[in-house]
């Protein structure tokens, strides 16, 4: 498609014209088309040309245009830096990079950062704005220190809130309303403290600074051993060990955003630390016993995972409305492996893995089965582990029941056996 000029996408904070560098002025001032939200408009009253506002479904609004772009110079109105979670990406997707020139001005983060007078290039940057709240607390423990766009849904002081309901309270947080604005305003809290305000305003950026000296970031494989976890007593045996659950997560190679089953979730020790694996994904812990669900819940709080969802039921029939996972595993089935098995084939993506733990001669033969006869080849690994136990001054081994763990790759359509 060809154009006259390119499309010009230009960054522009709260405080207007005021700061815009002469090349941003002269792009907007030789514009026939202005695009941008309400607010960014609004600082351009006397704009002779057409305007085009950006609303719910930018689509739409790029198709305007794109049809606009054809014959008139356009320029949209992004706030800061157009490319750091903004339309730019957007634009640049939808009409070539050699089309688009995009003339950045210092993000909301930058500013909010320097207000508080913090280094940010060890930050991490979080956002919620318009997102769902799944996972910000498991992302957020991997980090000393953060940024986080909100929205009304999730504002700083629920935010706050979900953080002190979950024991995350080793924080000093700053929220930075309206920056570069003229009713701007940065204030400190604790989150205590957070979790109680009632007057943040919509426009805002949360920062998040540990205060705990002693932090670490956890490691990137937890191996959590089982006692960390609440499980069902005295039937100890209930729980996957942390040695095969190790070689469990790893079979099922997990993506960083992946989305998980984990059915027969039991504790839920398979789920928390598929989630600590996944920070960007989500897992669903499927268990059919009340007990269960219930200690599973308890563990999530306790290990601050917020990425898990239980899901209380028997499957197969509680997968049904449930989102196409990356990686199954099965832990448990309660006598429906072969149901298990075939719904889990069907709805998992292309080249997702499904990794099925079975510890009795039954169960074994019946996942193998179940594979091969949907066309796939599982890999099968035997785990026989011993734990060294003290004895008096003595150390003699234990021995931990053998498990079996099939491994299988869904092929893409039309491909040949896994």
């Amino acid at each position: 498609m060809s154009r006259t000029r390119p499309i010009a996408v230009v960054g522009i904070g709260d405080d207007g014209c005021a700061s815009l560098p002469s090349r941003a002025r002269g792009v907007i001032a030789s514009a026939q088309v202005l695009v941008g939200g309400e607010r960014q408009l609004a600082f351009f009253p006397e704009f002779p040309g057409e305007r085009v506002v950006l609303k719910d479904g930018l689509g739409a609004a790029l198709d305007r245009v794109a049809a606009l772009a054809e014959e008139r110079a356009v320029c949209i109105l992004a706030s800061g830096d157009p490319l750091f979670f903004g339309i730019g990406s957007l634009v640049v997707r939808r009409f070539g990079t050699e089309n688009v020139e995009i003339l950045p001005q210092p993000s909301a983060v930058q500013w909010a950062f320097a207000r508080a007078g913090l280094r940010w290039d060890d930050a991490a940057v979080l956002s919620l704005h318009g997102r769902s709240r799944w996972g910000f607390l498991t992302r957020l423990r991997r980090h000393a220190k953060a940024a986080c766009f909100t929205d009304e849904e999730n504002s700083p002081p629920r935010l706050a809130a979900a953080m002190l309901e979950n024991g995350e309270t080793t924080w000093k947080l700053w929220v930075c309303e309206n920056l570069c604005g003229p009713d701007e305003r940065v204030r400190t809290f604790s989150v205590e403290e957070l979790a109680a305000c009632t007057d943040v305003g919509p426009l805002n950026v949360l920062l998040l600074l540990r205060t705990d000296p002693d932090w670490r970031p956890p490691p990137a494989i937890p191996f959590l051993h089982e006692d960390e976890f609440a499980k069902r007593m005295p039937k100890k045996g209930l729980i996957t060990k942390r040695e095969v659950r190790l070689l469990s997560l790893g079979a099922l190679r997990i993506p960083p955003d992946g989305v998980v089953w984990d059915i027969g979730a039991g504790s839920g020790s398979v789920s928390i630390e598929a989630a600590l694996l996944a920070p960007e994904g989500r897992v669903y812990a499927i268990e059919v016993d009340p007990e269960g669900v219930q200690i599973c819940e308890e563990n999530l709080r306790t290990h601050r995972v917020d990425n898990v969802r239980v899901v209380a039921g028997r499957a197969p029939q509680a997968l049904a409305d449930l989102e196409d996972p990356d990686s199954v595993f099965v832990g448990g089935s309660k006598g429906s492996l072969e149901e298990i098995v075939e719904v889990a084939v069907q709805r998992l993506k292309a080249g997702g893995r499904l990794v099925v733990n079975a510890i009795t001669l039954e169960n074994v033969t019946e996942a193998y089965q179940a594979l091969r006869s949907r066309g796939l080849v599982p890999e099968v690994t035997l785990v026989n582990v011993a734990r060294g136990e003290p004895l008096a001054q003595y150390l003699r081994y234990e021995a931990l029941n053998p498990i079996h763990i099939f491994a299988a790759t869904k092929p893409a359509p039309g491909a040949g056996p896994a």
